[in-house]
């Protein structure tokens, strides 16, 4: 599915990040294999130190002390928001919805839209996709897409797959309407007859959480880990991100009219440095022009992974100048997205922890 935008921006961004920070050692001891073993993955994929919330941290957490940020710097007028996007495979709970929760922890007016959209690899992709098409309404003048996850609590320790990499984080994009003349174009693809490559089995009413569904158990490769923890098939995984990401990139830029060498950065969702690496080559792009150093940094914290890498690798270049970018996140789901885009001359694009 194409899809195409006129006179919307991005006025800012922040992340918000746990101040909690572990490293690959301090949890090699868990993991079922040598110690040679971990240390050639480690240097492999990229794993260094990753951010994770203090035990009762939820999503909302994150969030709320971002835009109390933004409003207490008068970045963001809370009286201008019209629409308040939750995205998150973590929300507080199963109901209510998570924006309703923020929107009344900050006393926001009641002349607003929230709204939870549960996505997550792709997140901020579908999240700007439902922000643009709000801002379509004449009563939508500003809408504020809230980005998180806390999925550090859900990771069996002893999962050499997962663990390493999972980060949390949250993240705050303030989209709006301008008088600007600009075209914004994306791309979209789903496949969930594969949705079950990425899940957390256990928890949902399918199949709620018991003493059986906590039992850790042993897999081929060595890793044990629960029904109730968060399970990734990495070879199917890595091998839908080589073969379906670099045609919906060739895609979205056939649409936008923009060559790849037009493009200043590729802003792409982060599973691991190797993956991205392997992605940047096969897709044909200069590997300094797609970052992949936020899982060493910071971990991979789904959705949230975009808009950090944004504000990590980007900062205050944003604020004062433009690039035309290609976003593009992948994963969960199965669903993979991308976007060409104008990004610049914003109000803020900044990093703060919690």
């Amino acid at each position: 599915m194409d899809l195409k935008y006129k006179n919307k921006k991005i006025s800012g961004i922040l992340t918000v990040l746990p101040s909690k920070e572990v490293s690959f050692e301090d949890g090699i001891e868990n993991y079922n294999f040598s110690l040679a073993k971990s240390m050639k993955l480690k240097l492999a994929m990229g794993y260094n130190k990753r951010r994770i919330v203090e035990d009762g941290v939820c999503s909302s957490d994150l969030a709320i002390h971002g835009l109390k940020h933004l409003i207490d710097s008068k970045h963001l007028d809370k009286n201008d928001i019209d629409a308040l996007l939750f995205v998150s495979q973590s929300p507080d709970h199963f109901m209510p919805p998570t924006s309703n929760i923020i929107q009344g922890e900050l006393e926001l007016k009641h002349e607003m839209l929230c709204l939870d959209i549960n996505q997550g690899c792709a997140g901020f992709i579908i999240g700007l996709q439902q922000a643009f098409m709000l801002l379509d309404q004449d009563a939508i003048k500003k809408v504020v897409l809230i980005n998180a996850d806390v999925l550090s609590p859900k990771v069996s320790i002893r999962d050499r797959n997962s663990n390493p990499l999972i980060g949390d984080a949250a993240s705050i994009t303030i989209v709006e309407k301008t008088p600007e003349s600009n075209e914004i174009y994306s791309s979209i693809l789903m496949n969930g007859s594969e949705a079950k490559v990425l899940q957390i089995p256990a928890g949902g009413f399918r199949m709620p959480s018991t003493q059986e569904t906590s039992a850790m158990k042993e897999d081929s490769s060595g890793n044990y880990r629960s029904l109730d923890n968060l399970v990734m098939e990495g070879d199917k995984v890595f091998n839908f991100v080589q073969a379906e990401v670099p045609p919906i990139i060739d895609r979205v830029l056939n649409v936008s009219g923009k060559s790849k060498e037009e493009i200043d950065y590729y802003l792409f969702h982060q599973p691991n440095r190797f993956m991205l690496q392997k992605l940047a080559d096969k897709i044909g792009v200069d590997r300094d022009k797609l970052p992949s150093n936020i899982v060493e940094n910071f971990g991979n914290a789904s959705g949230v992974s975009i808009p950090t890498n944004i504000c990590y690798n980007l900062g205050e270049s944003l604020v004062s100048n433009k690039y035309n970018v290609c976003l593009s996140g992948f994963g969960v789901g199965l669903t993979w997205g991308a976007m060409v885009m104008e990004l610049g001359k914003l109000d803020f694009n900044m990093i703060i922890e919690f």
